[in-house]
């Protein structure tokens, strides 16, 4: 198999379809069904489940997916790391981020970072947090931006200060916006808007409270969150930093009286790896900006 081979069967997954991946790969669509046709003779497997609209992998097709989404990652890691020894500050820097703390953290450091390496472009990933780590360890991204906990021995990682989660509402909800408190038996009936990944820990305050919540939405989405929370649909337990991403005289933040919940920033790149020197100078300016 050659990497011409593996780049337009990733494309194909990627973008669902092969109309999408021709555009993509500025090649014709028969030609690229026939290059597939050929990697699946070759191989002696079915790669694809034809007659849906949307591409379906086999079983062996998923394996080869998981495959070369690292091969991939390495080649192009490997090259971007041979480009920078021979040209210095350059190339792009490829990271992932969860959106709470990559819409708070990357736009003022990459605003200050391009003004001083301006030859170094960016592609960014955003999704969840185990998302951005598959990724990671792939080798498709260097820097994962997440807040989720990852193991010393296979990351290097930088920790920034916990940070307590709040609830944001609109003031049709507030019965006092000055108060910057609100205590938990007072969500009573409210409608919730709950991340995922703190659901179990909320609900654990609320059943210490003695109520069952009232839970809209459980979702992986911040900006979904935040959305409908500026629509007045309900409120939503945030990040504290998330008051940047929301700038509304409508909205109102406030701490939970007895139930504080924590959070933290994790920024982390593989142990394995070597960066490219626009990635390490990345790091090196997040970690002059954010980590006192």
């Amino acid at each position: 198999m050659e990497i011409k081979d593996m780049q337009a069967f990733y494309a194909i997954v990627e973008e669902g379809n092969i109309s999408h991946a021709a555009i993509r790969l500025n090649v014709a669509q028969p030609a690229l069904s026939r290059q597939m046709k050929r990697l699946e003779t070759s191989l002696g497997v079915k790669l694809f489940e034809r007659g849906s609209r949307r591409i379906r992998l086999t079983d062996a097709g998923m394996l080869l997916y998981s495959r070369v989404k690292h091969i991939l990652g390495m080649v192009d890691g490997t090259m971007r790391e041979l480009i920078d020894i021979g040209s210095g500050v350059a190339g792009t820097i490829k990271l992932g981020t969860i959106t709470s703390s990559g819409s708070m953290l990357i736009p003022e450091l990459v605003e200050d970072f391009t003004k001083k390496y301006p030859l170094v472009t960016f592609q960014v990933w955003e999704g969840e947090g185990a998302r951005m780590l598959e990724l990671l360890d792939s080798h498709i991204i260097e820097i994962a931006i997440t807040r989720t906990q990852v193991d010393n021995a296979s990351y290097e990682s930088i920790i920034l200060p916990d940070e307590p989660l709040v609830l944001a509402m609109h003031k049709s909800f507030c019965d006092d916006d000055k108060n910057e408190f609100v205590h938990i038996q007072d969500l009573k009936d409210k409608p919730l808007l709950v991340p995922l990944r703190w659901k179990t820990a909320f609900m654990s305050h609320c059943q210490k409270a003695k109520f069952e919540p009232n839970i809209l939405s459980v979702s992986d989405s911040q900006i979904q969150n935040m959305l409908w929370t500026q629509r007045g649909i309900g409120i939503s337990l945030v990040p504290l930093s998330a008051r940047s991403l929301m700038r509304s005289d409508d909205i109102v933040f406030k701490h939970l009286e007895e139930a504080e919940i924590y959070t933290h920033t994790v920024v982390s790149w593989l142990k394995s790896r070597t960066l490219s020197s626009s990635c390490q100078h990345f790091i090196e300016m997040f970690r002059q900006k954010y980590v006192k």
